[in-house]
């Protein structure tokens, strides 16, 4: 038998494996370094980090010692003396009440702002449109610049000097923003699950809460975290609406280590960081919620 009548040998496609198609080639794709990208990564994590390791070291040095030498040179005897004298000067009492403000403010916003969202997303009517973009006005709106009647109405109120006289400002000024975001995240629900829950019966009522709510937990964690930002930070509203030290929160509790004479500069560091350590906590157990929430795929 000659060469050209031999059988030629027949090639097996590998399970689950697909012919390239013809006329394309095979593309192999490489990681690239990026100078560019990875010193500006250095420059910013610096940014970030040199001020916090200033004030750590200088909260753990003696208040003889915070002016002098290098701020960022290693403390020689570092001391936990200024920590203890936070604890022993109501800091307990400001944290509580800044806990419970905070606590209020992400409750009322959520109350609020997923229904809001869910009609403006929901509903396709002329009207709520228009609400929905008058309430947006809200986000170019300054606190400063309403402050004033906000003095006069909370005063008519009777709620001067309360906690609730910088519970529902807080509450209100974060409105705009956990609207905005929720809309976003609830747009990318498909309308197809809708529809099925529609053909199945179910209210309106029923789809926001065994649908849309479900669905939309980037978007709500990043609301709870922007909203608990906003009460933990205040320090406006505590200031004008408040005097005795009975809703003292502990932005306006810093002010208990500056005296006419000096600033107590070690013990006022140490009350930073004792207080950016709950909100902190909050932001690492939720921060990839956060993350895809102000990208816009909460919902997927």
């Amino acid at each position: 038998m000659s060469h050209d009548t031999l059988p030629r040998p027949v090639r097996t496609r590998e399970p689950g494996r697909e012919p390239p198609a013809p006329g394309r080639r095979r593309r192999h794709w490489t990681r690239r370094a990026n100078p560019v990208a990875g010193l500006g990564s250095i420059v910013w994590l610096a940014i970030v980090v040199i001020p916090v390791y200033a004030m750590l070291s200088a909260s753990l040095t003696g208040q003889d010692k915070a002016l002098t030498g290098n701020p960022l040179k290693p403390p020689t005897s570092p001391t936990l003396d200024n920590y203890s004298t936070v604890l022993h000067s109501g800091f307990g009492h400001l944290l509580g009440n800044t806990a419970i403000v905070a606590v209020a403010v992400v409750g009322i916003v959520l109350a609020l702002c997923v229904p809001l969202a869910y009609v403006a997303v929901r509903t396709r009517d002329r009207w709520s449109n228009t609400a929905f973009r008058l309430f947006l006005l809200g986000v170019a709106i300054p606190a400063q610049a309403v402050v004033v009647p906000l003095y006069l109405l909370i005063a008519q109120l009777g709620l001067y000097d309360t906690l609730l006289a910088v519970i529902l400002p807080t509450a209100a000024f974060a409105m705009p923003v956990s609207v905005l975001v929720l809309v976003g995240t609830l747009r990318d629900v498909s309308e197809d699950l809708y529809e099925a829950m529609a053909l199945d019966g179910a209210s309106p009522l029923r789809m926001l809460f065994q649908l849309t709510i479900p669905l939309a937990k980037g978007g709500i964690s990043t609301v709870v975290i922007y909203a608990a930002l906003q009460a933990w930070n205040g320090f406006l509203f505590p200031l004008i609406f408040t005097q005795s030290d009975g809703p003292r929160v502990l932005t306006l509790g810093l002010f208990n280590y500056v005296s006419q004479f000096g600033v107590n500069i070690p013990a006022l560091l140490a009350s930073v960081v004792l207080s950016g350590i709950p909100i902190f906590t909050v932001y690492l157990v939720a921060r990839r919620a956060l993350v895809g929430g102000l990208m816009g795929v909460g919902g997927k």
